[in-house]
């Protein structure tokens, strides 16, 4: 009997402490985000959300500096050719590669479409 109540009281701490660990993570992965979101631009923000993965991350994948059009698709033809499962590569990289590249093609979108309202605005 008391060693019924031993194993109860046992475990009932361990899963307060384990709860209490977890809402802490959960609490310090927001913060995090939300930094995160605060330092990037709305739409650009906007965009890691969607697609799951930081343009920096993206540009870490595809090995790329600078949002250059022509280096990030050379990059990721050989990246995506390289880690085709038919040549012994592995379709979860090859999956990051096509969302790092997705990623990266929607910031070039953002930048060209405020690009062109700073030119209507300078126009007026």
């Amino acid at each position: 009997k008391y060693l019924a109540q031993i194993i109860l009281v046992g475990a009932q701490v361990v899963g307060r402490a384990f709860m209490r660990a977890l809402r802490q993570e959960f609490a310090a992965s927001r913060a995090a985000a939300d930094a995160r979101g605060r330092s990037e631009r709305p739409q650009s923000a906007a965009a890691s959300r969607i697609t799951g993965i930081s343009l920096q991350e993206a540009q870490q994948i595809l090995n790329v500096s600078n949002l250059n059009p022509e280096e990030i698709q050379k990059n990721y033809d050989h990246l995506f050719k390289v880690n085709d499962k038919s040549v012994g590569g592995s379709f979860y990289l090859q999956s990051k590669v096509v969302r790092a590249k997705e990623r990266l093609d929607e910031e070039l979108r953002i930048q060209a479409k405020d690009e062109k309202e700073k030119g209507w605005k300078a126009e007026t």
